[in-house]
């Protein structure tokens, strides 16, 4: 009897890939399944303020799929107000997240800071969503726990990671709660990555939770070390420079990869290339020390981080926009909403020999977006940039599995939920997904909108 009581509520990742957040309960306890920022548009982003549709004190444990700060970002913030549980995730995760979150807290500060020195913001004084000392903090909490393994977190619920590719540590989450099994697919990883492996089978669940990012596209069947090869050549015959707006966990480590083995085989200038980011060097180290999670072994790890130039203060950012011959610069954020990449954007922007390289999913309302959309002004540090800069997107690099791999990712695992929920997707992405799922393997599928909630009979 005690199964029919449990609820599954969507306060995050509904009709958006942002914010994922989805709280699990049998009406004694509370699980949350990750606990993201939301990101890209203004009404999205003015989420992370409301006020906690749950007191964060009834939340009894975290379950966090991945570090991105879409799935984890939101966690200093709940610690704030009120939550006191563990947040479980793998070793990989925490090592990550005590990079990336700080680092949120830091920007945080600075861009109250700017809003406060400026006076532009409604708000006196503007505050920071949470700051870089709660940020550090909020890694007490992290509790690691090896992948495959049982973990009983009280004597009706259980869970399980299972490796799910995507990034370093990334992983699929099995929540057992009396005798109802839910899957949690967080972020799927390609099926053919040359980094990471394929993610492990899904196992059988009563109820399944996917993501949908590319849940209406398909990646193109190019090969991306080609095309990135193409658009270093023809950017250094025209003497400018490649700027490559990456995330500084998983796509800054990917893209070594392609440039070392292009320098290796000679297909590519001898160029310098310059890792503009903090965040990726330290990502880096972590990278080498978990490489049993991916293809590369130790001293292959160690050349791919040699192959750039490490920028490790302000000022030497500065000086590689006075820098006027050929280089590679990879600098955060990947989707341009922050960090150092902008003012690689108002140097380089407007010069017609660069070309500025998107190599990643471009969430709604962000600037890497407009980029990927041809708009020729773009807003930096409240000014517009012209831009005149090629704007090249190297297809096929995606940390995701586009739909045709999800469908034969959960075909390989022959699992038949009872329902599946389409998350993590824009609305059109994720309806397209519904349909896929639906149509392919017969399975009933809904997207479930913002804060809608559903009985798990």
């Amino acid at each position: 009897m005690a199964d029919k009581n449990i609820k599954i509520r969507f306060l995050g990742a509904a009709s958006t890939v942002t914010g994922s957040k989805y709280l699990v309960t049998d009406g004694t306890t509370n699980v949350l399944i990750d606990c993201g920022l939301f990101q890209g548009l203004k009404s999205l982003r003015l989420k992370n303020w409301d006020e906690f549709p749950i007191d964060p004190s009834k939340i009894d444990a975290i379950l966090l799929t991945h570090a991105h700060l879409d799935h984890a970002g939101y966690i200093p913030r709940i610690i704030k107000n009120g939550f006191k549980g563990k947040v479980y995730c793998t070793a990989a995760t925490k090592e990550l997240s005590q990079i990336l979150l700080p680092d949120a807290g830091y920007l945080a500060e600075e861009e109250a800071e700017y809003l406060n020195k400026h006076k532009r913001s409604k708000h006196n004084p503007a505050l920071p969503l949470f700051t870089f000392e709660e940020a550090k903090q909020s890694i007490d909490y992290f509790q690691p726990v090896a992948f495959n393994s049982q973990t009983q977190f009280n004597d009706k619920i259980s869970f399980e990671f299972r490796y799910a590719g995507h990034i370093l540590g990334a992983a699929s989450i099995i929540l057992k709660v009396g005798s109802t099994k839910i899957g949690f697919t967080g972020d799927v990883g390609r099926m053919r990555d040359p980094i990471f492996f394929p993610p492990s089978d899904m196992p059988p669940v009563d109820f399944l939770v996917t993501e949908s990012t590319y849940g209406n596209r398909r990646h193109p069947d190019i090969d991306p070390i080609n095309e990135l090869e193409k658009c270093i050549v023809a950017t250094v015959n025209r003497g400018g420079s490649v700027i490559i707006p990456s995330f500084a966990v998983g796509r800054a480590q990917s893209l070594m990869f392609y440039l070392w083995k292009l320098k290796n085989e000679k297909k590519i200038p001898n160029i310098p290339i310059y890792l503009n980011s903090p965040m990726a060097l330290n990502a880096n180290a972590v990278w080498s020390q978990f490489h049993e999670l991916h293809r590369l072994n130790g001293q292959e790890c160690k050349d791919v981080c040699n192959i750039a130039k490490y920028v490790r203060t302000v000022d030497e950012s500065k000086e590689l926009n006075e820098k006027t011959e050929p280089m590679i610069i990879i600098s955060a954020s990947g989707m341009l909403t922050g960090g150092r990449i902008l003012h690689h954007l108002k140097r380089f922007g407007p010069e017609e020999k660069n070309t500025i390289l998107l190599t990643g999913f471009q969430a709604a309302g962000t600037r890497g977006e407009a980029l990927a959309n041809g708009v020729k002004q773009i807003k930096v540090h409240g000014e517009y940039v012209e831009i005149k800069a090629q704007i090249e997107i190297l297809e096929n690099i995606s940390a995701h599995a586009d739909y045709t791999e999800i469908v034969e990712w959960l075909k390989k695992s022959n699992i038949s939920p009872k329902k599946t929920f389409i998350t993590h997707g824009e609305p059109t992405a994720a309806d397209e997904m519904r349909k896929r799922l639906s149509e392919s393997l017969n399975w009933d599928c809904v997207v479930p909108l913002y804060n809608e909630e559903f009985e798990l009979k």
